[in-house]
């Protein structure tokens, strides 16, 4: 009988063994599975399109070799690169921008854009990184002394924007007195040719083009009835998340100077 329990011993010794050999085996190899499992690449970012009207300048346009410059541009390439993000600009018609960010076909919007309160329905703006006013160009010889004086006259403006509005409300939006153009350029151009005797148009882009083209016997003509402008980034309404960043981004911008060297490179003076 001894020998019977030394023998169970043994083999209840023996089949601990193996259960325990079985263990180890077991926890080995699912201890080294993650080394000898190649490890996923990481997700690269996913680019974000911005789409900009590159007609507009100071603030957007196409250079001699196509690539798309200008004040918006140098300030969302900053912000994207605070922010963590990476964009890539693609030219969009005004005439359909907006659409176009509806649709999804582009992430953001630059494009010397005015915050209002009808915009605001449709899509979500960052913080404001420009203060613009209209701004009336006629020919030097021309009477008009402030806005009321342009209701008998033949008006130019960029369709869709914020002098056309403005013109609208003083002429009446139907007026045959208003001219409109796809860019505020076409319209001075058309001023300078005699097709319309006044152009209302942001004051960056008026006072851009006038100072580039001096033979053109311009001035300008303010008016205390235009309110303050502030152009903002737009996005897709409800996406919070990219306006986060694009709203820290501008932040910290202007925190290290980076905006007000930008804004000077383009308008030769700091921001007010």
């Amino acid at each position: 009988m001894p020998g019977i329990a030394i023998s169970r011993r043994f083999a209840l010794t023996a089949a601990g063994l193996c259960v325990a050999l079985a263990m180890t085996a077991c926890s080995k190899q699912e201890g080294d599975a993650p080394a000898s499992a190649n490890p996923a690449p990481p997700v690269p970012a996913r680019v974000l399109v911005v789409g900009t009207d590159a007609a507009y300048t100071p603030f957007e346009s196409q250079n001699d070799k196509g690539e798309i410059v200008g004040f918006d541009i140098d300030v969302v390439n900053a912000v994207a690169k605070k922010a963590g993000l990476e964009v890539k600009f693609v030219n969009t018609p005004w005439e359909g921008i907006f659409n176009a960010l509806e649709q999804g076909d582009r992430d953001l919007l630059v494009s010397a854009i005015t915050i209002t309160d009808e915009r605001r329905q449709t899509m979500d703006f960052s913080q404001p990184y420009f203060d613009a006013r209209q701004l009336i160009a006629v020919r030097n010889d021309s009477p008009v002394a402030k806005f009321d004086d342009i209701k008998t006259m033949k008006v130019g403006v960029q369709n869709g924007t914020t002098g056309d509005e403005v013109v609208g409300k003083l002429l009446g939006k139907s007026s045959t007195s208003i001219k409109r153009f796809e860019s505020t350029p076409l319209a001075l151009k058309e001023l300078e040719a005699g097709g319309v005797q006044a152009v209302v148009a942001d004051n960056g882009v008026v006072v851009h083009y006038l100072a580039n083209n001096t033979a053109g016997g311009f001035r300008t003509v303010s008016d205390a009835s235009f309110p303050v402008e502030k152009y903002g980034i737009a996005v897709k309404r409800g996406n919070a998340q990219l306006l986060a960043k694009l709203n820290q981004g501008l932040e910290g911008i202007r925190a290290d100077g980076t905006y007000a060297k930008i804004y000077a490179s383009h308008f030769g003076n700091e921001p007010k």
